[in-house]
């Protein structure tokens, strides 16, 4: 009898622990746990991962491009976090050191350690994945990131860290991708050469220089844009025979292009542009096939085009204006003489207080030259000191204000919209396949030699098809007239501007084809309905909830973002109906009702008013009325996410607007009473407040009180926190009545 009492008493113990000790997250360490807590503290609460608690079971939960954690054998071996606070252009002081450049509506607050952070991380024994991208994580890049030994990829990009790159990330034997773009490195950047496994390094959008650095030869993409690299191009790259992606665009890189990039046996993409190149390409060189995109534009290139790089081949996109080549759309190249100047200034050693050794080779030089070298050179010094003088006096009055990185002569709101369009364009288009040249045998593949069964509709300049690409993947195929006497020019540069139109929250293309006069443009295939069908119970199973819905309002603003923003020029005007809001098969909201450009024989810049799957027109409004339009529009479909009601016209517009203003003035009960009945029990009172106060305001009589797409975006993600608060104690609630019980 004692023995049964014991075994009852021992199984009462188990019993309790199991039912009221904290679920610690499955098949998980309890210290791993106990880990994350403390990282979603460090990182001050971002609200993907907000709402844990100790209930939550990070092993079981669904991974997305926010937030994805992998276990193995009760370890972290993946941590992925991504927030929404990237980084604006930096600042410098007086004497060009860089700076972190703060913001409080962007970074993290004073009491963030960077150092604290990467000491909690490292307790992650078995990571092998760490990705924090745009979580305004600000400091200099510590040291000991070498603790994570089994680390595979590591991606910091889009945050605030400043400083060198630790040489001692070297030892990370095991990386293989290396992704620490647009933040605010500078200094030299380690050796690579000896990561033979490194198959992608992404340090674009940094202040690193002035030395390209030794990188080991399995690389497959590259990507040093918009740095300070000075040197040339290393000869390493001739062996690269994995390498897909080059991107060394927007540094004043000198000497010549070596010619063996065009031909490695798997690159694919090829971008030199803004840069100091020289020289002429030899006429003799081959290139890849697959190589489909070249841009050699905005450099010091002379002589004439190889004939694999004049832009006539059809799966092939070459861009090359502003050199000084010959006999290529004169209309777009420099003088010859701007181009030889140039490239002399490019290499000129920098003006210092001790001169002695390098006027002495000068003197050499012109004595070998003779007296017209001489006087050439007299010149040329002159201009150089002139143009060096300059900069100084800038330097000594502006410097603390103007980004280092801006082209001469580019206004400092250029400079701004330039880099937050670079940004937003990369981390939109994340998840979406690579833009690609398509050819007439891949169309044609498609959509089974244009079979009528596949032709969706007919437009007054083209067809629309249904088609099937080889990866399986359903897309849309427009075909397009372009006129006659569009020049080669116009057509390279809307080829480029359409290559730019891709987003996660944007229909977006994927590729093109051009043969004669027809222009075939290839779309991502949104087919799980449009919003408004997902609003409607009778037409789906189950109805938008309101985080659902403000998840949903978010997409379509970052979207239009994105074509305001992301784009030069800026598509504004768009025909923002709800219609036009498709939705994907994990609920994501693409903008489909944007004014897609066509090809045009003057410029790129007349686009329709129509969806992308439909025809366009030559209508264009100004860019400041447009984007106003647009935040109206936006309002609107706000308005009918939170009462449910369909509007088709502007008086039942003005119906709804004046019944939610006469809700919020009489108080919360006559609110609740204006708000779709199939939300009720699932959303936080001051949440959908909130989001009715933003819709009026985008709504308002007064386009000068419409509040900006960066205003609407910040207010909704207050939205989403307070809905997060909301259903955390909602559920903590639950929780404790079930033990209770």
């Amino acid at each position: 009898m004692d023995f049964r009492r014991h075994e009852f008493s021992l199984f009462l113990t188990l019993l309790t622990v199991l039912l009221f000790s904290p679920f610690s997250s499955g098949l998980l360490s309890s210290s791993e746990s106990q880990t994350l807590f403390r990282i979603r503290s460090q990182l001050e609460y971002p609200p993907v991962i907000k709402a844990w608690n100790r209930y939550t079971d990070f092993c079981s939960i669904p991974s997305s491009p926010s937030l994805a954690i992998v276990c193995r054998d009760n370890q972290i071996t993946e941590l992925t976090v991504t927030g929404d606070k990237g980084p604006p252009p930096p600042s410098f002081d007086s004497t060009n050191s860089l700076q972190p450049f703060r913001v409080s509506s962007q970074s993290l607050s004073s009491s963030f350690s960077i150092d604290s952070l990467f000491t909690t991380l490292s307790k992650l024994h078995s990571l092998e994945v760490l990705s924090l991208v745009s979580l305004g994580l600000w400091g200099p890049l510590p040291a000991k990131i070498t603790r994570f030994s089994s680390l595979r990829l590591l991606n910091l990009s889009s945050n605030f860290i400043y400083g060198q790159i630790p040489p001692l990330i070297s030892s990370l034997s095991d990386l293989q991708s290396l992704v620490l773009d647009n933040n605010l490195l500078n200094g030299t950047v380690p050796d690579f050469g000896g990561f033979t496994g490194l198959h992608e390094l992404d340090l674009g959008n940094n202040f690193l220089g002035p030395g390209i650095p030794s990188l080991g030869n399995k690389l497959v993409s590259v990507i040093l844009k918009n740095n300070r690299f000075r040197s040339s191009i290393p000869t390493q790259f001739n062996n690269f025979n994995e390498l897909q992606r080059f991107d060394v665009s927007s540094n004043k890189i000198v000497g010549p292009v070596p010619s063996p990039l065009f031909s490695l046996p798997q690159i694919q993409y090829l971008n030199l542009a803004g840069n100091q190149l020289s020289g002429a390409l030899p006429l003799n060189i081959t290139c890849n096939n697959e190589l489909g995109f070249v841009d050699l534009s905005r450099n010091l290139l002379i002589g004439k085009l190889p004939a694999c790089v004049r832009s006539n081949f059809s799966n092939r996109v070459v861009f090359y204006s502003w050199n000084c080549l010959a006999k290529v759309d004169p209309a777009h190249q420099h003088p010859q003489s701007s181009c030889h100047e140039e490239a002399i200034a490019a290499v000129a050693p920098p003006i210092t207080k001790k001169t002695s050794k390098n006027k002495l080779v000068l003197v050499l030089v012109i004595c070998g030259a003779g007296i017209v070298g001489l006087i050439l050179l007299g010149i040329v010094g002159w201009v150089i000191f002139r143009k060096a003088g300059s900069r100084i006096a800038q330097a000594a009055v502006g410097n603390k204000h103007v980004p280092q990185k801006a082209a001469t002569q580019v206004p400092s709101r250029m400079v701004v919209d330039s880099r937050h369009m670079t940004q937003g364009a990369k981390l939109g288009a994340m998840g979406l396949p690579p833009y690609n040249a398509l050819t007439m045998e891949e169309l044609e593949e498609a959509t089974n030699n244009f079979d009528p069964s596949n032709l969706i509709r007919e437009e007054s300049n083209g067809q629309m098809y249904r088609g099937w690409l080889r990866d399986g993947s359903v897309v849309m195929m427009r075909c397009v007239k372009f006129p006659q006497k569009c020049s080669h020019q116009n057509l390279m540069q809307y080829i480029e501007f359409i290559s730019k139109l891709r987003h996660r929250h944007v229909v977006s293309i994927l590729g093109h084809h051009i043969d004669s006069d027809t222009i075939y443009l290839v779309f991502e295939c949104v087919s799980n309905g449009t919003l408004t069908s997902h609003l409607t119970e009778r037409q789906n199973q189950e109805m938008l909830k309101w985080p659902q819905r403000v998840s949903t309002v978010i997409g379509i603003a970052r979207g239009i973002q994105f074509l305001h923003t992301g784009m030069m020029p800026g598509i504004f005007g768009n025909d923002l109906k709800i219609n036009n809001i498709v939705l994907d098969e994990n609920l994501v909201a693409k903008v489909s009702g944007y004014n897609l450009p066509l090809p045009s024989k003057d410029k790129i810049s007349k686009v329709g008013s129509e969806s992308p799957y439909s025809g366009g027109s030559d209508n264009i409004g100004s860019n400041q009325d447009g984007e106003k339009e647009d935040i109206y529009q936006l309002g609107v479909i706000l308005i009918q996410i939170v009462t449910g009601d369909p509007i088709s016209s502007k008086k039942e517009i003005e119906a709804a607007k004046h019944k939610l203003e006469r809700s919020l003035a009489d108080g919360p009960k006559k609110l609740q009473a204006a708000i779709d009945s199939s939300m009720r029990g699932t959303f936080a009172y001051e949440s959908v407040r909130n989001a009715v106060e933003v819709a009026l305001n985008c709504v308002a009589t007064d386009i000068s009180k419409r509040p900006s797409v960066e205003d609407v975006l910040w207010n909704l993600q207050y939205c989403i926190q307070i809905q997060d608060g909301w259903t955390s104690s909602e559920n903590l609630s639950a929780q404790s009545q079930r033990f209770n019980m």
